[in-house]
C-alpha cells in the first residue's frame, strides 16, 4: 500500500501563479479553483488510497521565536492570501486528510506523517508530493519524492544526485548554503557546489575539520573553514532551522489517511461557491 503526502501550500502557490484568474462576486478564487481541478484529476487517476494534505494555515512558526529573520507572511499577494482558508476546505471537501498548520509548517506535517507511515509494515512506500529541497531530508527507505509537475522521483540516490549529499545531510547543507525561501541566510562563502563537495565527505557540520585540512580537493578550504569556525553557533542555528521536525500534532494513521472518496455534501457545495462543474469523482459513503 502506498501512502501519498501533498504540499498544499505549494500546490496553492503553483495554482495561484499557473491558474486563471477568476471571480465569483467580489472575491477572487482562481487559485482555489485551479487547486481543485488539479487534485481531483489526479485523484481520479486511481492510483490514490492514503493521502494528507497538508498547509501552513499561517506563514508563522517556532522557527520565527528562534530567528527573526525566518520567513514571514510580509509580502503574499493579498488576493492569494484570502484563497488560503478556501484551499484548505478544497482538499476536505476532495476527502483528503487536512492539516492546518499553525505552530509547526507545513513541511513538519509532512514529516511527521512520512515517518508514521513508514513505520507501518503494511506501507510499502510513502510519496511526498512536492519539489522543496528540505523535504528531501525525509527521503529514503520508503520515502520518496515526487515533484508533481515535472514528475520526477527521487529516491535517497536521486537526492544525491540533484544536491549533492545524501538525504541526513540536506540540513547540514541548508546551513552552510542557506535557502532564500525560508529566509535562512547561510554562511558568507559557502556556495552550493563547495558545501555539497565537504559535504559529500563529512556528511555533518561537527565532522568537518575545523583547521580546513580536508581530504577532499575545495577551493579555498582555509578560508570556509575559518567562516564556519567564525560562525559556528550561527551555522548550528540555520541546521536547527532546516531541520524538519517529526513530532507535529496531527492524525497520521492509515484510518485517517484512508482516501473513500470526495465528501458528498462538501464537494457539491463547494463548488456551487466556486461556480464552476463537479467534478466526476466517487463520493464517500455518509
Amino acid at each position: 500500500m502506498q501512502v501519498h503526502l501533498v504540499d498544499g501550500t505549494y500546490e496553492l502557490f503553483r495554482s495561484f501563479f499557473g491558474a486563471p484568474a477568476a471571480q465569483v462576486g467580489d472575491r477572487e478564487v482562481g487559485a482555489a479553483r485551479g487547486l481543485l481541478r488539479s487534485l481531483a484529476a489526479w485523484l481520479k487517476a486511481g492510483e490514490v488510497t492514503h493521502v494528507g494534505v497538508a498547509f501552513d494555515h499561517v506563514i508563522e512558526s517556532f522557527r520565527n521565536q528562534l530567528f527573526a529573520g525566518y520567513k514571514t507572511g510580509d509580502g503574499i499577494e493579498p488576493t492569494l492570501w484570502a484563497q488560503f482558508p478556501l484551499a484548505e476546505r478544497v482538499a476536505a471537501a476532495l476527502g483528503c486528510a487536512v492539516w492546518p498548520m499553525v505552530e509547526f509548517e507545513a513541511d513538519d506535517a509532512l514529516a511527521t506523517a512520512a515517518a508514521v507511515a513508514a513505520a507501518d509494515p503494511r506501507v510499502t512506500r510513502v510519496v511526498i508530493a512536492s519539489p522543496d529541497k528540505d523535504l528531501c531530508q525525509c527521503v529514503g527507505g520508503k520515502v520518496v519524492s515526487w515533484d508533481r509537475l515535472r514528475d520526477r522521483w527521487f529516491d535517497a540516490d536521486g537526492v544525491v544526485a540533484r544536491l549533492g549529499v545524501p538525504p541526513a545531510s540536506v540540513p547540514d547543507l541548508l546551513a552552510v548554503v542557506g535557502d532564500d525561501a525560508d529566509g535562512i541566510p547561510g554562511l558568507p562563502r559557502w556556495g552550493a557546489r563547495s558545501a555539497a563537495q565537504v559535504l559529500a565527505r563529512y556528511h555533518h557540520l561537527e565532522a568537518i575539520p575545523r583547521d580546513g585540512r580536508w581530504d577532499v580537493p575545495v577551493r579555498g578550504a582555509a578560508g570556509l573553514a575559518a567562516t564556519l569556525a567564525e560562525r559556528w553557533d550561527d551555522a548550528l542555528l540555520y541546521r536547527t532551522l532546516a531541520t524538519l521536525r517529526t513530532d507535529a500534532p496531527i492524525a497520521a494513521d492509515l484510518d485517517t489517511l484512508a482516501w473513500r472518496g470526495a465528501d458528498p455534501v462538501l464537494l457539491p457545495a463547494l463548488c456551487d461557491e466556486l461556480a464552476i462543474p463537479l467534478p466526476a469523482l466517487p463520493l464517500a459513503a455518509r
